[in-house]
């Protein structure tokens, strides 16, 4: 009993600690996200639906969409097609970027054509145009062209140009974005909800949206000129920079990833109402994000983000070619503020003026009773200042002026010098840093002694090892490295199976090549039969002897490892190197202290010549 309580008593540490200890399998699985039926699929009984299916399978034949999207054009071969009586479906291939998202398109399809979309192959949909299809198409033309203005497009002026009819023959029927009467159900999320009143108050959506709703506001049926615009009034808040930290702009784009677009951009080259609206989304949001529309080229979408910059006073965080995105900035001012501090900064300059004026009168006052005439009078003038220049402060002669130019040159100098002469030390102590790390490197290698013993050979001997030599293909090649254990050991296995071996040097000093042939032939205990120039580097022929016999051990142990050879090599170019540069930054001192001996000499004669101006001829010539 007593186990049994303190069993009870112990906290379990994760949720399927219980299922384990009851030896019971926990299997969790992922909920399954809950399918919408389609349109078709609730107002199509399932045997005329699978009816239409099978008959839009036997099509060969459809619509191509456009770039913009399901066009008039398109809507309207959809309806000539339908018109022929014979043909209840209609097929419409759907293209980017509205084929990204084939809901939508569905959706788009349903509203501007009036018919239900009762099968989807791939990114073809087929559109049924329904049992009553001459009712319905007669409906849907009468609601086009008896459509109220709406509240939205009401606080805008009417658009000019090229998109002033699309203003007036704008409509709407998706249900995402419908202002709900009070005996509506409520649709939608609260996040959707609220997109959806902010983007109500700012203009006509983009109904062809190729992404998930929330739909933007179409910026091309916005008014092209808004009477009376001009850029806001902005002010910074004190102590606070305009500009923007690398933190920060990093911040806001993270920022506005997640955003719903606000506004889809497409042609519209005035922009003053699209300036208009983003202003006011300003008042509730730090940022507005513009999608353009496909087709604009790169160069209008350069112009159009530098255009609302100019006519919003924003900055431009992102431009892309889907994107662009316009921060408010820190001295943004909501409406009201702007007005409160320009109302503020009017006052305060009215009082300004007034101060100034009071100040006048009494000091035309004190004029009077004083009897000064206004014309005498030298306070707070320029004339005052130049009057105290020439009593107290003393001239400054041309002697002065080259004077001071030395100095500042001799300052100049000096101090130049001085960080020669430290980068010169600093070299020094690295090429003596260097010097020790190859004595402890050379430390480790002991080459070895020539053997007196040695092979005699004839003229004709060498000649035909010679011409041996340098027919061979095989070779033995010397890189950075030089002579080291592993060198040795190749040339052995060369010596293995043929008596003479041809060694590829990259050297180019005639001593350099010289050490190392000696080197060769002593370390190896071979013969140097010769030294041959070939067209990029030079070839040292060896031969084994005729009394060879391969060593015990083919790797000596006298002479550097690989590494170590790499580690002297390196060395040896970085202390050359810098031996080079501190030749050059000794030049460099010496040129130095010369100019310096000039211009102290310099000083000297004009010092001289101050205290004797009977020589300012003699210090002209």
């Amino acid at each position: 009993m007593e186990q049994e309580e303190e069993e009870k008593g112990r906290q379990r540490a994760v949720p399927w600690a219980a299922a384990r200890d009851e030896e019971l399998k926990v299997v969790l699985r992922r909920e399954k996200k809950v399918r919408v039926p389609t349109r078709a699929e609730a107002e199509l009984e399932p045997a005329e639906l699978e009816r239409l299916r099978q008959l839009a399978r036997g099509m060969d034949r459809w619509a191509r969409a456009k770039k913009a999207g399901i066009t008039d054009e398109v809507v309207e071969e959809l309806r000539g097609a339908w018109a022929r009586r014979v043909q209840e479906l209609a097929g419409v291939r759907i293209v980017e970027p509205l084929q990204r998202n084939m809901d939508r398109a569905r959706e788009i399809l349903e509203i501007k054509t009036g018919g239900i979309v009762v099968w989807t192959k791939g990114d073809i949909h087929f559109v049924y145009r329904g049992a009553n299809y001459i009712e319905n198409s007669k409906r849907h033309h009468d609601f086009v062209h008896n459509e109220e203005v709406s509240p939205v497009t009401a606080n805008f002026p009417a658009s000019q140009g090229k998109y002033g009819s699309k203003a007036e023959s704008f409509h709407e029927n998706d249900q995402s974005i419908d202002v709900h009467k009070d005996n509506e159900p409520v649709k939608g999320t609260l996040y959707e909800r609220e997109v959806n009143r902010l983007l109500d108050s700012l203009g006509p959506r983009f109904v062809d949206w190729w992404w998930n709703t929330p739909l933007p506001v179409d910026a091309d049926l916005l008014p092209e000129v808004v009477p009376g615009f001009k850029t806001p009034f902005r002010q910074c808040p004190p102590g606070v920079r305009p500009t923007l930290a690398d933190q920060e702009l990093t911040y806001l784009r993270k920022l506005a990833r997640p955003l719903p677009t606000h506004f889809a951009l497409g042609r519209n080259t005035k922009l003053q109402g699209l300036a208009a609206a983003i202003l006011k989304l300003w008042e509730k949001s730090l940022i507005a994000k513009i999608a353009v529309k496909v087709g604009i080229q790169n160069t209008n979408h350069e112009q159009m983000a530098r255009n609302l910059k100019r006519l919003t006073g924003g900055t431009v965080i992102l431009r892309n070619k889907d994107f662009i995105i316009i921060y408010r900035g820190k001295d943004f001012l909501p409406g009201d503020v702007a007005e409160s501090v320009i109302e503020r900064e009017s006052q305060v300059h009215d009082q300004q003026a007034k101060e100034e004026e009071a100040r006048l009168k009494v000091v035309d006052s004190l004029q009077m009773l004083a009897a000064v005439s206004p014309e005498k009078s030298s306070v707070g003038t320029f004339r005052e200042y130049q009057d105290f220049q020439d009593n107290h402060e003393c001239g400054t002669t041309e002697n002065n002026n080259v004077r001071i130019q030395l100095e500042a040159k001799k300052h100049l100098l000096e101090k130049e010098l001085k960080d020669h002469e430290w980068r010169l030390s600093t070299l020094t102590k690295k090429i003596e840093r260097s010097n020790q790390v190859l004595a402890k490197l050379h430390s480790s290698w002991s080459p070895s002694e020539q053997d007196g013993d040695r092979e005699l050979l004839t003229e004709e001997e060498r000649m035909i090892l010679r011409k041996i030599g340098l027919k061979m293909d095989e070779h033995v090649l010397l890189g950075r490295r030089g002579i080291f254990e592993g060198v040795i050991e190749e040339i052995h296995q060369h010596w293995k199976h043929k008596e003479v071996v041809k060694v590829i040097t990259k050297q180019n000093q005639a001593r350099q090549i010289t050490y190392t042939s000696m080197m060769l032939e002593v370390e190896t205990g071979g013969m140097l039969i010769a030294i041959e120039r070939l067209t990029t580097s030079h070839a040292i022929i060896l031969y084994r002897g005729k009394n060879y016999r391969r060593p015990s051990k083919s790797s000596p142990s006298n002479l550097l490892t690989k590494r170590e050879a790499l580690q002297r090599s390196i060395e040896v170019q970085r202390r050359g190197s810098l031996k080079y540069f501190a030749q050059e930054r000794k030049k460099s001192i010496d040129e130095l202290k010369r100019r310096l001996t000039n211009v102290v000499r310099e000083i000297r004669k004009l010092n001289h010549y101050t205290e004797q101006p009977w020589q300012h001829d003699q210090y002209q010539h």
